[in-house]
């Protein structure tokens, strides 16, 4: 085993080895545009070239490494991979010139592959097919995890529980077999006939192919950036509206527990789950207010089906941090904002695509703060919290202490920063808190460099959960 620091070519091999897995993809997409005949078709052909060149050399590099990826390994891994994943990604977009700015270009890639949803991009319906497709593409692939998909398709390379833990959202991993490769290949296939599925029903009700797919790629990875500059608003159709509401449901709910719901026909799972059943409360809930502010408060709505169309559709895109739109709901009164700032920093389940806190985390907060209560009356009395009737260590509970402590405290620095490099507070505040909850709201292509390069970093903290990524800044990691 390596005796150093850490086992660096273990890294840098794995790291070789998810090139390959994008240069994969960039080449999936130059396909796309020399279909349609753009000008980006050899930009696209280029950056699959290169970003191949480079995955052989890593693995060369690597090849002779000592298989064992510890804790240590695995945390530097997959903080890295995405910071490679992204400076590879925007090769597209600059050596094409549809983002001929190199930050704006890294700030809408790590958008994409963090499926945050944030744009720079203010002429979206005359980008090239090819780059449209490979933004969606980047959605998708970010949607559950390079380290799953690398882990469920590539057999040859290792690894381990401690690469897929750091990667997966949430304060408890489960793991639906006992080997962790075939858990990541049972994720990756519902992932993909889900998108299938969805892609089918969107072209049935009006979409074209493209659109269909690419909005597909875009809902159940729960990124939201979508393929015209309206947004979902774009289709004045009810049918699509739903479809998607559907489907980003779907994005917000555990991937372990749709399997084990839909494919192992175990239904009574999904309503028994403490986690999902909360999840679909918060949105009813939050829809009914929603409905009701908007009926009272805006004249133009009133009591008609698009009042609750547009209530439900963005409850869900704000819970499952989802930028799409059906409308100009800035325009909203300021209540509804109070809802959708709960509701992001709230988010969804965990296991899922999307971003946020995540409602297990809450859960078990109250429930620790009850019993916190019980043993102040009883201290001698024995009181284990559970989760779906399993009980919960008393380990994880200590560290949700430490997770929402650090995750206030990211987005209050992250508002000093932003109002110190000259955007107000109120953008500063709104952007803050939905940088690090992965959902793209707001005006990003007037700030300052700097704000993006640090937005960038923002949405990949807030899309490994904070300590995978804020470990590597901790002298503890590299020491022997």
């Amino acid at each position: 085993m390596n005796k150093g620091i850490f086992n660096i070519k273990a890294v840098i091999f794995m790291l070789g080895n998810f090139l390959f897995i994008e240069s994969f993809f960039i080449g999936i997409s130059s396909i796309v545009a020399f279909i349609y005949d753009e000008y980006d078709k050899f930009p696209l052909f280029v950056s699959a070239l290169v970003t191949l060149i480079f995955a052989s050399l890593f693995s060369i590099i690597g090849e002779d490494h000592d298989k064992k990826i510890r804790k240590r390994e695995g945390y530097i891994i997959v903080s890295l991979v995405w910071v490679m994943f992204s400076l590879f990604g925007l090769l597209p977009f600059y050596i094409s010139g549809g983002i001929s700015n190199l930050t704006d270009a890294f700030f809408e890639t790590m958008s994409s592959f963090t499926t945050t949803g944030s744009s720079i991009l203010t002429n979206v319906e005359d980008f090239p097919h090819g780059l449209l497709f490979w933004r969606s593409l980047m959605q998708w692939l970010g949607g559950l995890g390079f380290v799953v998909l690398c882990l469920a398709i590539m057999p040859f390379i290792g690894g381990d529980f401690n690469m897929f833990s750091a990667e997966t959202t949430g304060p408890i991993q489960d793991k639906m077999q006992p080997r962790i490769r075939e858990t990541a290949k049972r994720l990756w296939g519902l992932y993909l006939f889900l998108t299938l599925t969805e892609s089918l029903l969107l072209w049935l009700e009006g979409m074209d192919y493209f659109d269909a797919i690419c909005h597909s790629l875009a809902t159940l990875s729960t990124g939201g950036m979508s393929t015209k500059q309206m947004s979902i608003a774009y289709w004045d159709s009810p049918f699509i509206h739903y479809t998607i509401i559907l489907f980003m449901i779907i994005g917000g709910t555990s991937f372990t527990l749709l399997y084990h719901s839909l494919v192992k026909q175990r239904f009574y799972k999904l309503f028994k789950n403490e986690e999902f059943k909360f999840y679909i409360l918060f949105i009813l809930l939050a829809t009914i207010a929603i409905t009701l502010i908007l009926f009272f408060i805006v004249p133009e709505y009133g009591a008609k089906e698009k009042t609750i169309r547009d209530s439900l559709f963005h409850v869900t895109a704000f819970i499952t941090s989802t930028a799409f739109s059906t409308t100009d709901y800035t325009t909203w009164p300021s209540i509804s904002w109070l809802i959708f700032i709960l509701l992001m920093i709230t988010g969804s389940c965990s296991g899922s695509t999307t971003g946020g806190i995540k409602i297990v985390r809450f859960i078990l907060l109250i429930k620790n703060s009850f019993y916190e209560f019980k043993r102040r009356l009883h201290p001698n009395a024995i009181l284990p919290i559970k989760m779906n009737n399993e009980f919960v260590s008393e380990k994880v509970i200590n560290s949700l202490f430490a997770f929402f402590t650090i995750y206030i405290a990211a987005i209050f620095l992250s508002i000093i920063i932003l109002s110190i490099s000259g955007t107000s507070l109120t953008d500063s505040f709104n952007i803050s808190i939905s940088t690090i909850s992965n959902i793209g709201i707001g005006d990003y292509a007037s700030l300052p460099t700097f704000s993006k390069w640090y937005l960038s970093f923002l949405m990949l903290v807030g899309r490994l959960e904070l300590f995978t990524v804020l470990l590597l800044f901790s002298p503890a990691l590299w020491k022997k």
